[in-house]
């Protein structure tokens, strides 16, 4: 079974792995059907999905009507204005046939503007709390990529208590020294005060290029078992970080054996070995 850690200060004790559900959002009710098992079988109790994730929310219907309870579930609204990350909000729960989600977040928040909005009076941050004092939601998070992610993030916990952030985290992106410094201190801050941290892009080789695209994910995904063993596992290496699953159904049986075994960080030299033997790059100029 996946090792479990504080999420937060939720009170909730997740799976080191989060099961990233846009994996679901192109595939048939069968195929998702056929998939979500895996999840119990490797101790995975949290979900995480979004508004924009194709018909990923509709197809966690069925399963969450038989296993709600044994899930952490998390959506996503992509709406900056508070009309309509109100409907969006609403419109996740009845896509889901859920009355209640554990945690909403803020999609994506990273442009300025867009954040000057969200998290202005008019903004989707007010349709969120909102929805907590409702009950509709639990606690509320913000998401982003890019390399000025975490300096946003950090700028974002100084506007408001968010319970979780979610950026991307790897040995590669991490080498990118303003980057690698902004992640720091954020890890700093979410520890200080006890924000759960979620961490994306960890299997990514890079941007796909002109490569045939042989993948549901946006970035050309690292495959072979023992190489997602060594990136997997230096992500869980740092304490109390959460790694979501890549978004592909194929990708997930490997994501998951590498997370149930395991036991310690790989080393730096390693990591650039296998960067340097692959042409692993980041995502992000």
């Amino acid at each position: 079974m996946i090792a479990k850690a504080p999420f937060g200060a939720t009170g909730h004790d997740s799976s080191r792995v989060i099961f990233g559900a846009a994996a679901l959002g192109e595939v048939t009710q069968r195929e998702a059907d056929e998939a979500l098992p895996l999840l119990l079988e490797h101790g995975v109790n949290h979900i995480d999905t979004a508004a924009s994730y194709g018909d990923a929310e509709v197809r966690l219907a069925p399963w969450l009507r038989e296993h709600r309870d044994r899930f952490f579930l998390a959506t996503k609204t992509g709406e900056r204005a508070y009309a309509a990350a109100r409907e969006e909000i609403r419109r996740s729960l009845e896509r889901m046939k859920v009355d209640q989600v554990d945690l909403i977040q803020l999609h994506c928040l990273v442009h300025p503007d867009e954040w000057d909005l969200a998290l202005s009076e008019q903004g989707a941050l007010r349709a969120a709390t909102e929805a907590r004092d409702e009950g509709l939601v639990r606690f509320i998070g913000v998401t982003g990529h890019g390399l000025t992610i975490a300096a946003m993030h950090r700028r974002s916990l100084e506007r408001f208590a968010f319970d979780s952030v979610l950026f991307p985290y790897s040995h590669v992106i991490m080498r990118d020294q303003a980057y690698g410094l902004d992640v720091r201190r954020l890890l700093a801050i979410c520890r200080e005060r006890t924000v759960a941290v979620q961490t994306i892009k960890s299997i990514s080789r890079g941007p796909w290029g002109s490569k045939e695209q042989s993948a549901a994910t946006w970035y050309e995904p690292l495959v072979e078992q023992e190489h997602i063993d060594l990136v997997v596992h230096w992500v869980l290496g740092e304490p109390g970080v959460f790694l979501n699953s890549a978004g592909d159904l194929a990708l997930l049986p490997r994501v998951l054996d590498a997370a149930e075994r395991f036991s310690t960080r790989p080393d730096d030299a390693e990591l650039a070995h296998l960067a340097d033997d692959l042409r692993l790059s980041t995502l992000f100029a």
